[in-house]
């Protein structure tokens, strides 16, 4: 096998900040030294790291994620501990993972609640969906395609404890301002909210209410200058918000509960 400096070096020419930790991810997941060197190459070519080894991880999880898949961030592991606080209290909660991408939030959150949880998760992307069915398998997660809620089976209706979205909200004209591993790798329906920023926010809320079980609760990542008008849109449709951010995550989450 390449020896661990020669990997570095290759990595810190391309611009690899993490050119230590990266390199050792890469010898890790090479079979031989053909295809170390073939794994090298797409780092250096820009890809990200998660699509090149496999994985992402993600509240102590590993997640599968490949070519054309959102890479799930650790700023979204705050929306994970929000979630599970409100979801403790509800023994077997049914738990919904809208634009799951991947799967991650889903599989994170019903990691944590334990035995019991029912899990259900949808996106409208057919290739995110192939991630999304490995990651939820350990805990019988259901996978539904389609586009937002009617993807989802009737069953579900009214059912829905705690429905966790991490829907793009990216304003489309800020789409060139993206880190390159994330505007020329991962799907452009996973990152760009429209105008604002916040198209499908709006239609996640417009059409939350008929599925969250009384007391349900929906909670939704966006940033901390467009946190009002999420809420506000959350509010139109019938829910109550209310906004919380970690400095510690960087991350802001809305959060919006049905009445009971």
């Amino acid at each position: 096998m390449a020896s661990m400096t020669s990997v570095v070096d290759a990595l810190r020419a391309a611009g690899c900040v993490f050119a230590e930790e990266e390199a050792e991810l890469l010898v890790a997941a090479a079979q031989d030294d053909a295809h170390l060197a073939a794994l090298v190459a797409r780092r250096a070519d820009g890809e990200p790291l998660e699509h090149v080894v496999g994985w992402a991880e993600f509240c102590g999880l590993r997640m599968r994620v490949g070519a054309g898949a959102f890479v799930p961030r650790r700023r979204t592991e705050f929306l994970v501990h929000e979630a599970v606080a409100l979801a403790a209290g509800r023994p077997g909660a049914v738990v919904l993972d809208l634009c799951c991408g991947v799967g991650a939030l889903g599989a994170a959150v019903a990691a944590q609640l334990g035995a019991g949880v029912e899990l259900h998760v949808a996106d409208i992307d057919p290739a995110a969906l192939a991630y999304a069915r490995l990651n939820v398998a350990p805990y019988g997660g259901l996978v539904h395609q389609g586009d937002l809620y009617e993807a989802l089976p009737e069953g579900l209706r009214g059912r829905v404890d705690v429905l966790v979205v991490n829907a793009p909200y990216v304003p489309t004209g800020e789409i060139p301002l993206l880190p390159g591993e994330a505007r020329d790798h991962e799907p452009l329906v996973s990152l760009d909210g429209g105008q604002d920023g916040l198209d499908v926010h709006r239609r996640v809320a417009a059409g939350a209410l008929p599925w969250l079980a009384p007391g349900g609760h929906l909670l939704i990542e966006t940033s901390a200058h467009q946190a009002t008008r999420t809420a506000g849109a959350l509010a139109a449709a019938g829910l109550a918000p209310r906004t919380t951010t970690s400095e510690t995550f960087h991350a802001t989450v809305t959060t919006a509960t049905r009445p009971a």
